[in-house]
């Protein structure tokens, strides 16, 4: 991949169009990587510095589907926490974006204090 920050997004793998977080995360400037819940883990680990991880559960998920997210969240946390990684957890696309540019904004103003 380029040299632009590359963010993953974990779904269910069942992807609308207008669901889809790549044209904001492009025009936020970041490269993005869309995979299905079952294979993150696997590109996780091809990615060697994700700018950010977000876990797009569908928007209408049962309690099962939520559990699981929910659970890949919290591990994904524990272990991206020493590279400072923001782990982002949503229930659709609609403010998705926000929270990542949110998040990575933080990110910035405290690399920039130390």
């Amino acid at each position: 991949m380029n040299a632009m920050p590359k963010v993953l997004v974990v779904d269910d793998g069942d992807r609308d169009p207008d669901s889809a977080l790549s044209m904001e995360l492009a025009g936020m400037g970041y490269a993005s990587v869309t995979t299905p819940f079952e294979a993150a883990d696997d590109v996780l680990a091809l990615i060697p510095s994700p700018a950010a991880v977000v876990l797009q559960m569908p928007r209408h998920a049962g309690w099962a589907e939520r559990r699981r997210f929910l659970e890949l969240a919290s591990r994904l946390r524990k272990n991206l926490a020493a590279s400072g990684t923001p782990v982002i957890l949503t229930g659709g696309v609609s403010g998705a974006a926000t929270m990542l540019q949110s998040q990575l904004g933080m990110q910035a103003v405290a690399a920039q204090d130390m």
